[in-house]
């Protein structure tokens, strides 16, 4: 079977991979078993609902078409943010307590992160502290009213930091301002994502690797079919995000439309002096810009800088990427111009059409999860968690994010890479002006 997203050099070889020991690989499925629960996706959203489904005493399978967090919840940028990637659909259709109510369960999340590092021991390398950056000071203004906005909205504060004061917080010249949350933070993704694998079979969970899903025959006890095996459930969690379709297009073919594939491309360099490296952003925070088009960036745990930013609306490679995104980088920080890049790595996440998470049902005992667009690190935790109450029957939290409308994108690849670009085109115009 021809798949849409071959797994290639650059999306296996990245500096995640090199820097983790996989202890444990898991079995395919070739039988036909019982779980309570069948979940679809061995990335976070799926292990984390699996985590949480086992802790209420429920039997789970996890199928996982490759090897666990070989998706996005393994290449990520590594930023565990507080907050969505876009409140403007939040806050225009729902209610101001709902709405408050959604961004209070992302502290929830940041925490519940932070519970499980310390319950169950995963060394991720988690670190505190995010800066949110202004390239331009027309950027720096509109900083300042988000920063108003999230005290007066949400009672959440974060720290304003003027053009004066922008260059004690990073060694760079580019920004005109920017916000410390020192609440929020990053960690080693792949780390993070073993560490909850382990922590889910401990409890029970079997996982399942190299064993896609090719189709769903839904009912009151849904069998998922793999190629060699089959799981009968009661209920079905879908947590594949943009790999759910690629094997079986019968598995949930009406979730296709409500998400699309962006490719994101990450570099690090070689270590460097800690001295060095801690000099180059205050707290060793992450760090982002706000441009619609965004560089994100932090220090690792043995001082290299990883640098992400650059996206693809296909699923084709940008040409030169290591040399593209030096440059990138390099902008930034053009003090490192002395370090070799010797990782370079992409890979895909799914965005929705109004960048909010899509949570909901089809029918009534099936379940999915999607539409992170860039915020899953802290996100897939608390959606396994709300998954996991609607499946004991205590959906009123699940609920509130199934409520969010949300528009399809135009049918096939090449009218949705269409669309995203002529959006990606229109904002970037707009932050010119």
């Amino acid at each position: 079977m021809k798949h849409k997203y071959k797994e290639t050099r650059l999306t296996r070889d990245s500096y995640y991979e090199a820097s983790v020991t996989r202890k444990k690989t898991s079995p395919e499925l070739h039988t036909d078993i019982y779980a309570d629960v069948c979940v679809v996706g061995g990335g976070l959203s799926g292990l984390c609902s699996a985590l949480e489904l086992a802790e209420r005493g429920y039997s789970v399978a996890v199928l996982e078409a490759q090897l666990v967090g070989w998706g996005a919840s393994g290449r990520n940028g590594g930023q565990a943010l507080v907050g969505y990637s876009s409140d403007d659909a939040i806050e225009s259709q729902l209610s101001l307590e709902e709405s408050q109510r959604l961004w209070h369960m992302t502290q929830e999340a940041m925490q519940l992160m932070r519970d499980r590092i310390e319950k169950h021991n995963i060394d991720c390398e988690f670190t505190q502290g995010y800066l949110s950056l202004a390239v331009t000071e027309k950027k720096a203004r509109e900083m300042e009213e988000w920063v108003n906005h999230l005290q007066q909205r949400y009672n959440y504060s974060v720290e304003l930091i003027g053009k004066d004061e922008i260059g004690n917080r990073i060694q760079s010249d580019r920004y005109q301002g920017g916000a410390y949350d020192a609440n929020s933070g990053h960690a080693h993704p792949l780390k993070y994502t073993l560490g909850i694998a382990e922590a889910a079979r401990a409890l029970g969970v079997k996982i399942f690797e190299r064993s896609p899903v090719i189709s769903i025959d839904r009912g009151d006890s849904p069998i998922v079919k793999t190629l060699k095996g089959s799981v009968r459930c009661k209920f079905a969690v879908l947590a594949g995000n943009v790999y759910l379709n690629e094997y079986g297009k019968t598995v949930a073919p009406e979730l296709d439309k409500r998400i699309m594939s962006v490719g994101t491309y990450i570099v690090a360099t070689e270590p460097m002096e800690a001295k060095r490296c801690e000099a180059l952003i205050r707290h060793r925070a992450a760090a982002c810009d706000t441009n619609f088009v965004l560089d994100y960036f932090r220090p690792t745990a043995d001082n290299r800088m990883l640098f992400g930013g650059r996206v693809s609306y296909s699923t084709a490679t940008p040409i030169n990427l290591v040399g593209s995104m030096r440059r990138r980088m390099l902008k930034v920080f053009p003090q490192l111009s002395d370090l070799d890049v010797p990782y370079a790595w992409g890979g895909f996440v799914d965005i929705s059409m109004n960048r909010a998470p899509d949570f909901g049902r089809l029918g009534k005992n099936i379940f999915y999860l999607q539409g992170y667009s860039g915020h899953g690190l802290i996100l897939t935790g608390l959606a396994g968690k709300v998954v996991a109450e609607a499946v004991a029957g205590q959906s009123e939290r699940f609920d509130v994010f199934a409520k969010i409308k949300h528009h399809h994108f135009p049918n096939g690849q090449v009218m949705r890479t269409a669309a995203q670009m002529l959006g990606m085109w229109y904002y970037q115009l707009k932050e010119l002006l």
